[in-house]
């Protein structure tokens, strides 16, 4: 589904990301972990065109996707949910919705109600604004809105940071629900390694740009872990 070989990538003449090889298996749900400051949002930004790679490559489905515009990612089936939620203030929660749709292949006129059967609450404040709404209502928002597009690949940049244990153990459903489903992959940044282990089948752990570690879940040193995630 998605394979990144020996990607580097740089702010200016700092680089961040050296030779990152990492891969996420149709259906599979893959943890990406680290210390802040690692290069973890890096990568999701360099594997979703938002910036450019010094080197390496991101393919999807076997198709060279390194030099595409994000638009044309998010058209091949690559949902992202970034760090900080980005949602539009200004917009409606049904127009965040909305601005998914155009990035759904299939051209539905209404948001899918699978998205509400995840995401109850947000079915009650469609015409609410999205700066107004809480920290865990607008991460419930942007996790939906990547869902509207009905990816084949879902991206998440640290979907529990600064989320109330209840909103957090809501996404661990859908996340588990969507795996259940076998059609969407998901490559999940998180720093709680319990939330991670309870849904990934592979972990890979980054530590100064590289990836220090990689493991099945099931076969994952806890100990040996545990060091690249202290702070």
């Amino acid at each position: 589904m998605l394979r990144i070989e020996r990607l580097c990538a740089s702010y200016g003449e700092t680089q961040i990301l050296r030779d990152v090889d990492l891969e996420v298996g149709p259906g599979e749900v893959v943890c990406l972990m680290g210390r802040n400051g690692v290069g973890k949002t890096t990568l999701l930004k360099s594997l979703m065109g938002l910036l450019p790679p010094r080197g390496g490559r991101v393919l999807l489905d076997d198709r060279d996707v390194t030099r595409a515009a994000p638009d044309v990612r998010a058209r091949r089936g690559v949902g992202y949910v970034p760090q900080g939620r980005e949602i539009f203030p200004r917009l409606t929660v049904l127009e965040n919705l909305q601005i998914g749709l155009l990035a759904n292949p299939a051209r539905p006129r209404t948001v899918p109600d699978e998205v509400y059967e995840y995401f109850p609450a947000l079915r009650t404040m469609l015409g609410r604004r999205g700066g107004v709404l809480s920290g865990g209502q607008q991460q419930q928002l942007a996790i939906a809105r990547a869902l509207v597009a009905n990816p084949r690949l879902l991206v998440l940049d640290e979907p529990t940071e600064g989320i109330q244990p209840s909103i957090i153990a809501l996404i661990g459903r859908v996340l588990a629900a969507l795996k259940q489903t076998g059609q969407v992959a998901v490559l999940l940044v998180e720093q709680y390694l319990e939330f991670a282990l309870k849904l990934a089948d592979r972990v890979y752990v980054m530590e100064k740009g590289a990836i220090a570690l990689h493991s099945r879940s099931a076969e994952l040193d806890r100990e040996a872990v545990k060091p690249y995630l202290a702070f």
